[in-house]
């Protein structure tokens, strides 16, 4: 009995310590006496928490006709099954929140999906042209922004750097210019250049280096072989080869510096300077013009002092400034004449007055341009210190 007594005992005190007992003085129910919502996805002691089988469920089947069927037949059961349960579930009556579910999904969703169709079926009709120029417009003039008055020692400077002018005439590069420069070889002017940065115009000053005048892009200087039977125009209405045909496809339009008759080749210089070609043909600056004659011997010794002191032509005196034989073969001779008149043939003139008419004549040398060994029919572009030469010669 006693052994009984305290088994009992023992088996009062561990049934009052008990989770059960625990779980019967908090008023909540066993475990296995807990009952799930299985339509309501959610524990009726703990309303809005998720369940497993809640999660899966969906209304449209069979299982969601079952969960509202028992959702309707528990109203009121609980404050949490039911009206958190029907809502959820699509019934859209019964509980508080059952109106503000339905508000969200039935008024917002309709007239949403309204407009989108009715936009989609409704064409928007375009705007005039006219109007939409006036947009642009007005668009424009809003993001247009006045000029800045820059004060005048932010503006462009006038002229052009004069190293930079000195590299485009063919002196070498910028950097070679500036030591130019710097060695104190550039006039403008002039004066002598001694710092940099000097700004120029090409077209009014006058710019030296070692003397001698630059050419500038502006102006073109060519030095043609002109072959026998080119005429010395740059255009021919009869049709026959002249020197323009040696010049096409020029941006500018050069002119001949003199001229040659048509069966005497040689040198004949090609430029855009105006002035240059003026002073080069004019007799006042007595520019020296070299041929080589072909004639036939033999010839008097005193036949270089006839020429010099003046062999009388139909239109005056002409004198030549030197005379020499180059070369003798037989009765072969090749005479070079140096003179610095510009009249028509006046050497063939010349030569034909004293008895030795020209079976062949070719202009070596213009001023200080020699014609070398330039091949007959080729032009080519006189360098700088050509042009420059040039220039001195008749004081430009």
């Amino acid at each position: 009995m006693r052994s009984s007594g305290r088994n009992s005992n023992r088996n009062h005190r561990g049934a009052g310590n008990s989770r059960d007992d625990r779980q019967k003085r908090a008023g909540r129910p066993r475990p296995e006496e807990r009952r799930y919502d299985a339509g309501s996805g959610g524990r009726p002691d703990k309303p809005g928490r998720p369940g497993g089988p809640g999660k899966s469920a969906k209304p449209g089947g069979a299982k969601g006709q079952d969960r509202r069927q028992g959702q309707e037949g528990r109203q009121g059961q609980g404050p949490g099954g039911a009206s958190r349960g029907g809502p959820k579930a699509g019934a859209g009556t019964g509980g508080p929140k059952g109106p503000r579910v339905g508000s969200r999904q039935g008024p917002k969703a309709g007239p949403r999906q309204g407009g989108k169709s009715g936009a989609r079926g409704r064409s928007i009709p375009a705007r005039p042209r006219e109007y939409e120029a006036q947009i642009e417009e007005r668009n424009r003039e809003r993001h247009a922004k006045p000029a800045l008055k820059l004060p005048k020692t932010f503006g462009e400077a006038e002229g052009e750097r004069l190293q930079k002018v000195l590299a485009r005439a063919g002196m070498g590069s910028r950097r070679a210019c500036e030591e130019l420069i710097d060695q104190r070889r550039v006039e403008v002017n002039g004066e002598t250049v001694v710092e940099q940065g000097l700004r120029v115009d090409p077209e009014k000053d006058e710019i030296k280096v070692d003397g001698l005048t630059i050419a500038t892009q502006s102006h073109l200087f060519f030095a043609l072989n002109k072959p026998a039977g080119v005429v010395s125009s740059m255009e021919d209405p009869e049709g026959r080869q002249c020197l323009g045909d040696y010049v096409t496809n020029r941006e500018t339009r050069l002119f001949h510096v003199g001229r040659l008759d048509t069966e005497t080749e040689g040198l004949i210089l090609l430029t855009n300077h105006g002035e240059l070609a003026h002073r080069l043909t004019h007799p006042r600056y007595g520019v020296a013009k070299t041929y080589l004659a072909a004639i036939q011997g033999p010839i008097p010794r005193d036949l270089g002092k006839r020429l010099k002191e003046g062999v009388k032509l139909e239109d005056g005196y002409a004198r030549a400034d030197h005379f020499k034989v180059v070369e003798n073969t037989g009765k072969n001779y090749l005479v070079e004449v140096t003179l610095h008149e510009g009249r028509k043939h006046i050497v063939r003139r010349m030569l034909a007055e004293v008895g030795f008419p020209v079976d062949k004549l070719v202009r070596t040398r213009f001023g200080p341009i020699a014609l070398g060994d330039q091949k007959s029919g080729w032009l080519r572009r006189l360098t700088n210190t050509e042009v420059g030469m040039l220039m001195r010669e008749v004081d430009l």
